[in-house]
């Protein structure tokens, strides 16, 4: 037996021959004696896997303190040399996209990224949208659509019988439902973002830390579409955004275009109370600027937190709640009727969906008479709101 399948294969035949009945004595000792042998079997493979990744075509070299024991990143170095060249290699194999399930045809090539760069990805996109770090979110392995129930009972209650009377029929419970499916977000869209360039001769530089500037400009080239949709998307070939056009507003500011403190204390009493311990704020940042200027009959401004002056920058709290910034909220502005605040529980409220297999592209051929290499990625993700009553939409009434 060469193998750790050759070890695995020997010790399930004892388990078969013995079914039924106890293990005998030299059985037992057969087994462990196998057991330690695939111990031995799998750190040989790894041993193995580390060594073919020190000599993949990768130009930086890391150096090690004396004494500082060796990481075993075979996985990521392996991968790096599929971004450095194109090519790859026995290491990352098995991460290869062939066939991806969703609505249209399969997609072939490109290969999924290890755990260490897709978590360097995901904190991108995080960043970069205010609202997706605060909402409900999880994986799937595969993209088929998703379809769970939702339950309003709020407009029924209990109610008393006389003694030996019969109960009256009651309502009975009408469940709706969230639909999430799969959309492809890729790096590359339409128009004029086309895919990550990035010269031969900076990929050769033993100093250039290629995971990091392709994580940053891909995830970034994401996240930007993704935000965007989390907060205003239709719901029509795209997730439907939080603050989406389609919905109706709860309350309207008393004054065009000037958000005042009657606004902001009418719109928090508006969320029911059962949302409103982990109720937050969310705004881009131009509408959070113009909250701070506003002043009280004395002219010190009402989000100030204390009576410092101007010596101390104000946390971003607004009546006893977090403000959330998120760049793709609407801007507070005459140009209409724009929903330009939330308040309320939003991991309560919208859930985001991704499904778990990032693919990275690299082609190395289309740009090489230019001496570039191109990278493409892509990411299925979806979102929807799945409680509109765990937040209430300030809008802004022109």
């Amino acid at each position: 037996m060469q193998t750790v399948e050759d070890y695995l294969g020997a010790l399930q035949a004892i388990l078969d021959a013995s079914e039924g009945r106890n293990l005998t004595e030299d059985e037992v000792k057969r087994y462990e004696t196998l057991e330690g042998d695939l111990q031995n079997a799998r750190r040989t493979e790894q041993i193995q896997a580390r060594h073919r990744a020190y000599n993949a075509p990768v130009t930086d070299q890391i150096v090690y303190p004396v004494g500082a024991p060796r990481v075993d990143d075979g996985l990521e170095r392996a991968y790096e040399a599929y971004l450095r060249t194109g090519m790859p290699n026995a290491d990352i194999a098995g991460l290869r996209v062939a066939n991806a399930q969703g609505e249209g045809t399969g997609s072939g090539g490109g290969y999924a990224v290890p755990p260490g760069f897709r978590q360097k990805l995901v904190e991108r996109m995080v960043a970069y949208g205010g609202l997706a770090a605060e909402v409900d979110s999880f994986a799937t392995t595969t993209g088929n659509n998703i379809e769970y129930p939702t339950l309003d009972d709020t407009a029924n209650s209990g109610d008393i019988t006389a003694e030996s009377a019969a109960v009256a029929s009651g309502a009975d419970l009408v469940f709706g439902t969230v639909n999430l499916g799969a959309y492809k977000y890729t790096s590359a869209g339409a128009g004029s973002n086309l895919p990550l360039r990035v010269s031969v001769e900076l990929l050769q530089d033993a100093a250039f830390d290629v995971q990091g500037l392709v994580s940053r400009a891909l995830g970034t080239r994401i996240a930007r579409k993704q935000a965007a949709h989390w907060v205003t998307g239709s719901g029509a070939g795209q997730p439907l955004g939080i603050v989406a056009s389609t919905l109706t507003a709860d309350r309207d500011l008393d004054t065009a275009d000037t958000p005042d403190y009657a606004d902001l204390v009418d719109t928090q009493d508006l969320l029911d109370e059962s949302y409103e311990p982990n109720a937050k704020w969310l705004m881009r940042k131009n509408t959070w600027s113009q909250l701070r200027q506003i002043v009280d009959t004395n002219g010190r401004p009402i989000v100030q937190d204390s009576t410092a002056g101007i010596a101390q920058k104000p946390a971003r709290m607004l009546l006893g709640a977090e403000v959330i910034i998120d760049e793709a909220m609407p801007l507070l502005s005459s140009a209409g009727d724009t929903y330009a605040v939330a308040y309320g529980d939003f991991r309560e409220a919208y859930v985001i969906r991704r499904v778990s297999n990032l693919v990275v592209v690299v082609n190395p051929y289309s740009r090489a008479a230019n001496g570039e290499v191109e990278f493409t990625a892509w990411e299925r993700a979806d979102g929807n709101i799945q409680n509109r009553h765990a937040y209430i939409i300030l809008q802004n009434n022109t």
